[in-house]
């Protein structure tokens, strides 16, 4: 890796923190010279613009975010186990986040009617994330551990839905309880009506 590579990861690095909790349009310049200790032409040496390095900082809080939710996945073999794996980490693994929380969330709020790069980058993350879940459901259905009326799509996106909400609920009380309160009626869906009816009755 160049010199250049090593000073753009490192920008990268430190200016995510500040996206991921002031978003794009509360991040200033001099925030981000504060926080990489550059000045303007040694930031955007490395980078067209404010935005591309927005987008950098998205790619980069999202790899960590995802990292979290599939840590310990693959030590796990039941499809249905898999997924409350996935919910759990979500609602409990969060030490190796970028301060200020889930980037997807953050930034598809902000982007929503603005910034149409980041708004794709979120649109990309919703999309991997959906694929990754309804890849586990699918597979499952083909071993016969989910039940075959599933729809993998639709229950990829409940998933999503119900844990993104509680997560913005529990930001706006300042309180972990209705993460807590989703993970258990998801864990119960998952268990009732998701896991085939053969492997619930051994």
């Amino acid at each position: 890796m160049t010199k250049g590579q090593q000073t753009r990861q490192a920008i990268v690095r430190k200016a995510a923190p500040l996206f991921n909790q002031k978003g794009f349009e509360g991040t200033s310049l001099s925030d981000l010279m504060a926080a990489t200790g550059l000045q303007k032409g040694g930031i955007y040496r490395h980078f067209s613009g404010k935005e591309e390095l927005a987008a950098a900082a998205f790619d980069y809080s999202w790899q960590k975010a995802v990292s979290e939710r599939l840590e310990g996945i693959e030590d796990v073999q039941h499809s249905v186990d898999r997924l409350k794996k996935m919910i759990g980490n979500f609602v409990e693994v969060r030490s190796g986040l970028v301060p200020g929380g889930c980037p997807l969330m953050n930034t598809a709020v902000e982007a929503d009617d603005g910034n149409p790069i980041l708004r794709g980058r979120a649109r990309e993350a919703l999309q991997t994330w959906t694929t990754r879940l309804s890849r586990i459901a699918s597979q499952g259905i083909a071993k016969g551990e989910i039940d075959s009326r599933i729809q993998a799509r639709k229950l990829s996106q409940w998933i999503i839905g119900s844990l993104e909400g509680a997560l913005l609920i529990s930001r706006l009380q300042k309180d972990d309880q209705p993460l807590h309160n989703a993970r258990q009626c998801l864990h119960e869906y998952l268990e009732q009506n998701v896991r085939a009816r053969h492997a619930r009755s051994k």
